[in-house]
């Protein structure tokens, strides 16, 4: 049989990369005589740079940086010299990952340092750039890239204000300084995977502020402010973007970069996957399973992460679509509406998430064998989306 996988990462755990290799060692064990093919994606969030480094040859250039709360850091970004094209992944400076649990505040962070990567990228004479979000510690509205990149945003006294989350319901003026012109001439790219808005209760702040340090209070009071900056860009700029899907990703920097850059937004998922030319591996041969997976299944999922811009292109070709996941938290109904065949759990209750995340590459390997081994002889079975295949006790 042919296998397509094509995984996220799981975050904490396991590189897409790892994800991979235990999904392939499955398959092998499981059909000796079985063809895989392989893609390292990402949905424009954590892995943007490898999944696009897996894809074209491009220089990967170091700069000195600012991480999200404003500590100097190394990061990178890729740029493709023949093309004129910079490929920066958000993560890398203004990533949650980048900050220990107790440091995260989503009130205090900024996207500045991302700016200075694509400031670094536009000095070498990039004139397309292509911005991967996701994984961010921020809520800053994308204020973060826009003040290191020319605009200033003042308070009631002129005063100017640090790009954080916590500031965007002191800003009264915003002045685009006589340097930023040259923006005009680069190409922005926002390329992610979710459809939220920029504020309201499916906005930024109420669906990712949480993970990024926000208490309740903060939240609202994030989504007030995100509210009001968006009113303040109505009134000094003549435009609103803020009900745009997709709008909300990264704590609202893709509707700085439409608001500020005219950003084109795109599919991460696509995008990555026409880097890999998958369409030529289904013109080559008829793929019998799609495997995908990522570090947790929930009511995001359908939002628009990696596997449902899988299952979208799975649907192109009528290919069932197998999602490995560390821990499963969707029902019935989410799971229809995402559209997977089956989800394979490798969480165990018994032995607690530590468990999981140290062996996730024996379980992810040893659940896609088990699942395989009894399946694989009968491709074209229909299964029932709310049969939910999970081993607990595997080892």
């Amino acid at each position: 049989m042919n296998y397509l996988v094509i995984p996220d990462k799981f975050k904490g755990s396991l590189t897409a990369k790892e994800v991979i290799e235990s999904i392939t060692n499955g398959l092998e064990r499981a059909d000796k005589f079985s063809s895989i093919d392989t893609v390292i994606a990402s949905d424009g969030g954590d892995g943007f740079l490898d999944a696009v480094a897996t894809n074209i040859v491009a220089e990967e250039i170091i700069v000195d940086t600012l991480d999200p709360l404003g500590n100097k850091i190394f990061a990178s970004y890729l740029f493709k010299e023949e093309t004129k094209t910079a490929y920066v992944e958000l993560a890398k400076a203004s990533g949650l990952e980048l900050l220990k649990e107790k440091d995260r505040c989503a009130k205090s962070t900024s996207t500045y340092g991302t700016g200075i990567l694509i400031k670094n990228a536009i000095k070498k004479g990039a004139t397309k750039i292509y911005v991967g979000l996701g994984g961010s510690a921020t809520n800053d509205a994308g204020m973060g890239i826009a003040a290191a990149l020319g605009y200033s945003f003042l308070d009631e006294d002129g005063i100017v204000l640090n790009p954080i989350g916590d500031n965007l319901s002191k800003v009264f003026k915003i002045e685009r300084n006589a340097t930023a012109s040259i923006l005009n001439r680069i190409q922005f790219f926002a390329v992610n995977d979710v459809d939220n808005p920029l504020f309201g209760p499916h906005g930024a702040a109420y669906v990712y502020a949480k993970q990024k340090g926000a208490c309740e209070e903060d939240i609202v009071k994030l989504d007030d402010a995100l509210e009001y900056f968006n009113s303040v860009i109505k009134h000094s700029l003549v435009v609103d973007n803020s009900l745009l899907p997709g709008a909300g990703a990264a704590g609202g920097t893709a509707y700085g970069l439409k608001t500020f850059f005219n950003a084109e937004f795109i599919s991460g998922v696509n995008f990555l996957l026409e880097l890999a030319q998958v369409s030529t591996i289904f013109k080559n041969k008829k793929i019998d399973y799609i495997v995908t997976g990522e570090g947790k299944i929930d009511n995001q999922t359908s939002n628009g992460k990696l596997i449902k811009g899988v299952v979208d292109l799975a649907k192109e070709y009528n290919v069932p679509v197998v999602a490995i996941c560390g821990k499963l938290d969707a029902n019935e109904e989410e799971l229809q509406k995402i559209g997977l065949k089956s989800a394979l759990e490798i969480y165990n209750p018994k032995k607690g998430v530590d468990y999981s995340m140290r062996n996730a590459a024996l379980l992810v390997e040893e659940i896609v064998y088990q699942f395989f081994k009894k399946g694989r002889c009968k491709p074209q079975k229909k299964v029932n989306v709310s049969k939910i295949l999970s081993i607990f006790n595997i080892f």
